[in-house]
């Protein structure tokens, strides 16, 4: 689906922006580019989508050079949800959404009202103008504006931006089942548990280059240190001990009355980023 080779782009002399990225994603994968702002995510993503030109290097998306793609055809195909919601603010939600899917073909566009309930956007707001909305309210609109046209290619910037805990639930279930229909979905994002929950595949972005790429599983797995702690009760008292987990194997290493838990210590996706670019995401 998506194809990048040596990738550079500069702003400007003395204002490099992207030094030779290269990575792939695949058809139906949910592909996360993880990095804090100023790294290059929307950097990237702009040059993906077309708005921005004059990078170097190979970029391909659908199997065509991005440099001859700039179509109705092409723009037909992919949806494109903002770090910040690109709204009139002087029209409702139905009236933005309407405008917007007037650009593609009758057969392709979703029902407007049917998708903002989907999404549980507030009813009595439908017809309310979006200078009245909340940030939570305008991310529901501006996520149904993404999917308005059934795209086969979904790049989404900062999706749970402005949510609350519930309202990110939701976003992450609808983008599952985006995927679930083969939907290509390219995520931009320096929330590492949107990251770890929806994600096949990540790319950790640092100062315009990539320093890793692989699953979030695999990033855990191969830094953990595969100790086990263990909260039990001995004589009253409650106790935690850390153990290697090989020691399992012959049976718990220490005299207690009752176990409490017992779980692994793993890293989390954020400890693996601060690992491997020796910064963290603000």
């Amino acid at each position: 689906m998506i194809t990048v080779k040596d990738l550079t782009f500069s702003y400007g002399k003395d204002k490099q922006a992207l030094y030779g990225l290269t990575f792939s994603v695949k058809d139906g994968e949910i592909f996360g580019f993880l990095g804090p702002n100023g790294s290059g995510k929307s950097t990237t993503q702009k040059i993906l989508t077309g708005i921005l030109k004059g990078h170097r290097g190979t970029v391909s998306l659908f199997a065509e050079d991005v440099r001859n793609l700039h179509t109705q055809e092409f723009f037909q195909k992919i949806g494109v949800l903002f770090e910040f919601p690109y709204l009139y603010a002087n029209l409702s939600a139905l009236d933005n959404l309407h405008y917007f899917a007037s650009f593609y073909p009758e057969k392709q566009r979703r029902d407007a009202e049917e998708l903002l309930n989907e999404l549980e956007f507030k009813k009595d707001f439908l017809r309310k103008p979006v200078s009245s909305y909340s940030k939570g309210m305008r991310q529901r609109v501006s996520m149904a504006r993404a999917l308005i046209n059934n795209p086969k290619l979904l790049f989404l910037d900062e999706p749970t931006s402005g949510l609350d805990p519930a309202g990110a639930v939701l976003f992450r279930k609808i983008i599952e089942k985006e995927r679930k229909k083969g939907t290509t979905v390219f995520l931009t994002t320096h929330n590492m548990v949107d990251a770890d929950l929806l994600c096949d595949r990540v790319a950790f972005i640092s100062k315009g280059t990539i320093a890793a790429l692989d699953t979030p599983k695999n990033l855990k797995e191969q830094n953990s240190n595969h100790s086990i702690i263990i909260d039990y009760l001995y004589r009253g008292e409650r106790k935690e001990q850390t153990i290697e987990a090989p020691e399992l194997k012959a049976g718990i290493p220490f005299v207690y009355d009752e176990l409490i838990s017992i779980h692994s210590k793993e890293p989390t996706l954020e400890d693996m980023f601060i690992h491997y670019t020796g910064r963290g995401l603000t």
